[in-house]
C-alpha cells in the first residue's frame, strides 16, 4: 500500500480540537528519510475524531444548536431544526461507539478516548433534558425523521454499552428510554426502516426495559422475505441499485439477530445465516474497490460517503471477514478509500463541520433529506478502531486488495455467488 498521500492528510490535525498525528507514532513507525510515515490506525482516529469533535464537543456544553450550520439540499423537505440534531447525534454515536468502548487508558489514544467518552456522556444528557438548549425531537409531531436517528442512537448503544450506557445517571436512562418509546408512534416505511423500528426494541431488551417483539419480529420475517441473493436484500419488496444494504440493512439486521440470540430471544442459525449473507456482501464491496481507492458513485445517499463499507468495516469489527479476505488487504483498502474522500477541499467548512457532497463539496449530489445532520453516518465506517490496536486487522503488513491485484497481473482467485 503506498502512503504517499499521509503529507496531504497533516490539515485533519488541524481543526477544532483535533488530534496531532504525532501522538499516535508507535513501535512500528518508520523514517524513511522525510516524510513521516504513520501508521493507518493513527490516520483513522485523527480523521474520525476531527469529524466528531464538533458535534460531541458542542454538544456536551449544550451549544450543538448554536453553533452547528443548517446546510440543506437543493429541494430539501424536511422540518430542519425538528431533525437536523438528532440526526448528527445519533449518526455520530453510532460510528464512534466500538471505539469508545474501549474505554479510557494511560496512552494518548486512550486519553482522546476519554474525553470523546466524556462529551458522548454529557451529549446524551443534554439531548434529553427537559427545556435544555440541546434537546432533541423524539417525536414524530413534525416528520418522520427522528425515527432513523433515534435507531441510530439505539445502535450506538447496542455497540458501546458499558462506555455509553451503563455509566449514564439513571434520570438520564429513563428520560432516553421515554425517547424511545415516544418513536413507537412514527408508522416506518415498507422498507429498510423496519429495521430502524426494530434496533431500538432490541436497545430496549438489552436494557431490560419492556419491548415490542413484534416489531422485531416483523422488521426481520420482512427482510428474510426481501432477500435477492448472492448476499443482498431488497430495500422493500423491489432491488434497488444501491448502498442501502450498507448504510442500514445487513449492520442492523445482524445487530439486532445478535441481541436476541445473546437473549434467547432469537434463532442462532438464523444469525448465523445473516452473517454469512453479509460475509457475501463484503467479498463484494471489497472487489468494488479500484486500483486507487474509488468505488462506483450509484444510487441514493452517497453523501453519508465511506458509510458505504459499513458492512465490510462491522465483518472486520467483530472477527468475521470471510477466509478469502485478510485483516490487511481490507484495512488497506479502506484507508486509501477515506483518502480518497476525505483529502478533498471542502469535504469540510471553515470550522471543521462537514459538506454536503460526497468527495469535497457538490450540494447537487445530495438528496431532499439530506441536511448537515445526514452527513455524520460516514463515522460507521470507522468501526473497525474498536478492535485493539494489538489486533491483526491493525498490525498485518499492508496487503494488495483484489482490484489492485487483478489489474497488475497477479493472482486473484475466482469469485463465486452465494
Amino acid at each position: 500500500m503506498h502512503r504517499r498521500h499521509f503529507i496531504k492528510a497533516v490539515p485533519l490535525a488541524g481543526m477544532v480540537g483535533a488530534v496531532q498525528p504525532g501522538h499516535f507514532l508507535q513501535a512500528d513507525t518508520k523514517l524513511a528519510g522525510s516524510p513521516v510515515i504513520t501508521a493507518d490506525r493513527a490516520y483513522w482516529t485523527t480523521l474520525l475524531t476531527r469529524i466528531c469533535e464538533p458535534v460531541m464537543k458542542n454538544l456536551a456544553v449544550g451549544k450543538l444548536r448554536q453553533q452547528m450550520p443548517l446546510e440543506v439540499a437543493p429541494g430539501y423537505n424536511k422540518p430542519v431544526e425538528k431533525v437536523i440534531y438528532l440526526e448528527a447525534f445519533g449518526r455520530t454515536m453510532a460510528g464512534i461507539a466500538p471505539w469508545l468502548e474501549l474505554g479510557a487508558d494511560g496512552s494518548e489514544e486512550g486519553k482522546i478516548r476519554a474525553r470523546f467518552i466524556d462529551y458522548a456522556l454529557k451529549g446524551t444528557a443534554q439531548s434529553v433534558l427537559p427545556g435544555g438548549p440541546d434537546h432533541m425531537n423524539f417525536t414524530g409531531q413534525f416528520d418522520g425523521q427522528p425515527l432513523v436517528d433515534g435507531a441510530f442512537l439505539a445502535h450506538a448503544f447496542l455497540r458501546a454499552p458499558k462506555q455509553l450506557w451503563q455509566p449514564l445517571p439513571d434520570t438520564v436512562k429513563q428520560q432516553v428510554v421515554a425517547g424511545f418509546k415516544s418513536l413507537r408512534s412514527i408508522r416506518p416505511g415498507y422498507n429498510n426502516w423496519l429495521l430502524f423500528a426494530a434496533i431500538i426494541e432490541a436497545a430496549l431488551l438489552l436494557f431490560g426495559e419492556e419491548w415490542d417483539g413484534m416489531r422485531i419480529d416483523y422488521a426481520v420475517k420482512k427482510h428474510q422475505e426481501w432477500y435477492k441473493g448472492d448476499g443482498m436484500y431488497g430495500d422493500g419488496a423491489e432491488f434497488h441499485f444501491d448502498y442501502y444494504n450498507g448504510f442500514v440493512i445487513q449492520p442492523m439486521l445482524t445487530d439486532i439477530l445478535k441481541v436476541l440470540a445473546d437473549a434467547g430471544k432469537g434463532n442462532v442459525k438464523e444469525y448465523q445465516q445473516a452473517i454469512t449473507r453479509m460475509q457475501r456482501y463484503g467479498e463484494i464491496q471489497e472487489r468494488m474497490i479500484s486500483p486507487e481507492g474509488t468505488f462506483p458513485v450509484v444510487g441514493r445517499s452517497m453523501t453519508y460517503r465511506n458509510a458505504v463499507f459499513q458492512p465490510l468495516v462491522q465483518l472486520a469489527l467483530h472477527e468475521q471477514l470471510p477466509t478469502s479476505l485478510s485483516p490487511g488487504q481490507v484495512r488497506s483498502a479502506l484507508t486509501a478509500v477515506m483518502k480518497r474522500i476525505f483529502e478533498v477541499p471542502g469535504t469540510f467548512d471553515g470550522n471543521g463541520w462537514l459538506q454536503l457532497g460526497f468527495c469535497g463539496h457538490q450540494p447537487e449530489i445530495a438528496d431532499v433529506y439530506t441536511s448537515t445532520g445526514s452527513l455524520y453516518l460516514c463515522t460507521t465506517g470507522f468501526l473497525a478502531l474498536g478492535l485493539p490496536k494489538e489486533n491483526a486487522f491493525w498490525t498485518a503488513a499492508p496487503e494488495e486488495w483484489t482490484a489492485q491485484k487483478a489489474w497488475t497481473g497477479k493472482s486473484v482467485k475466482r469469485d463465486h455467488a452465494l
